[in-house]
């Protein structure tokens, strides 16, 4: 049999090992493990090594370059994608047959498919979450240019993030890539949306004996709704007048509110002059989780980096005016704080998991517990009241 071809980007195993002369779903390894998938047209595996997971992937060579090629682009740009580690081409196969390659990415800790979370007896109160992730993540998308084409319930995975949703892209054989998108473009991706969304829905009614009159029909229209109001928010222009600077600051913690970068500013004249059109550039919604990275060198989701920084001003605060430097500061904090912290969330009983979405939990405990109390409670103080209550998550919307 042929050898075939790889392509393994650096700091990942060389997956020399994996039979790839069989069928994925002939394999039998020891270091395959099961893990939830929703619905897909491929053959999709799970592959251990040390700590990390891999989800591998046939498909035909055609849809596996572009997929792998379009998924390492918007990793480029910073989008919320799926990290792709690996291409396998198998020669002696025809490229158009299902098999010929594999893309190979990093599975996404702490993630699940849809079908969990919409089961699952509190999808209701959830539901609102998802319509926000999904409408930020093709907001995200779309800003970068990528015409998805495919974008549907089975094709995202979904983490808990701080009290929101975290949703990102995994399958993308479909996505088309341009420096820019028209409205024309964005319109057809989010009516294919709907429609896959629909049928989504459709099926899971279906399989639980219910009638299609049951299933959440208007879920893709809803997430429209949202897409469109954020759309609106991140593209329009404000005009400005010549002494009304301080304005620009206000649109970029606006936009940072929002979880948004502002990648740039434009000032353009209007009005002979007297009034100023200003525009923004948009980057990433990742502001509070690379500006959490760069003061802390912690990574964590972007709700659950909001949340982080929060508790860091909350310390700097209680310590007072300080002539040391902020980055300084988050040290000592990190220190003296979320390591400390961190390190006894993990020795308790179902401590083992998203440590970070636990510390995120604790500080909402303490902070309604301080609410309720009409005081600052101490870590300690609020730490043995969260263990005592049950360690309780963010309460649903």
């Amino acid at each position: 049999m042929p050898t075939p071809h790889l392509t393994i980007l650096p700091n990942n195993p060389d997956f020399l090992d994996l039979p790839w002369s069989e069928p994925l779903a002939d394999w039998k390894l020891p270091n395959l493990v099961e893990l939830p998938t929703g619905v897909h047209r491929h053959v999709v595996r799970f592959a251990a090594y040390g700590e990390r997971i891999y989800a591998i992937k046939e498909l035909p060579l055609r849809h596996a370059r572009n997929e792998f090629t379009s998924l390492r682009i918007l990793q480029e740009r910073r989008a919320p994608v799926v990290e792709a580690v690996g291409l396998v081409e198998r020669a002696w196969l025809d490229p158009r047959e299902e098999g010929s390659a594999a893309v190979i990415t990093r599975y996404l800790d702490y993630a699940f498919p849809y079908r969990e979370l919409i089961t699952g007896g509190d999808f209701g109160p959830r539901r609102a979450q998802l319509l926000d992730g999904f409408a930020g993540l093709l907001v995200e998308l779309h800003l970068r240019g990528c015409f998805w084409g495919d974008c549907s319930l089975s094709n995202v995975l979904y983490r808990y993030d701080a009290a929101a949703l975290d949703i990102t892209m995994v399958d993308g054989e479909t996505v088309e890539l341009h420096d820019v998108l028209s409205a024309g473009q964005r319109y057809s991706d989010l009516e294919i949306m709907v429609v896959n969304v629909a049928g989504g829905m459709a099926d899971i009614a279906a399989e639980s004996g219910g009638s299609i009159d049951e299933a959440d029909m208007t879920l893709g229209a809803e997430v429209i709704h949202r897409y469109e109001r954020l759309w609106e928010e991140l593209n329009s222009d404000w005009l400005i007048g010549p002494d009304e600077r301080y304005r620009i600051t206000e649109r970029t913690a606006r936009l940072n509110d929002l979880g948004f970068e502002v990648a740039g500013v434009e000032l353009e004249p209007v009005e002979n002059g007297r009034r100023l059109r200003l525009k923004v550039e948009v980057g990433g919604r990742s502001y509070h989780r690379h500006r959490l990275s760069q003061l802390t060198s912690i990574e964590a989701t972007e709700n659950q980096a909001r949340q982080i920084l929060a508790d860091l001003r909350y310390h700097e605060a209680k310590s007072g005016p300080s002539s040391v430097n902020k980055a300084v500061e988050a040290i000592r904090w990190r220190i003296g704080v979320f390591e400390p912290l961190l390190a006894e969330i993990e020795k308790l009983p179902g401590g083992t998991g998203d440590t970070v979405q636990l510390y995120c939990d604790f500080l909402h405990h303490r902070y309604t517990l301080s609410h309720d109390r009409g005081r600052d409670v101490p870590n300690d103080e609020a730490f043995a009241h969260w263990v005592a209550a049950g360690m309780p998550g963010h309460p649903l919307p």
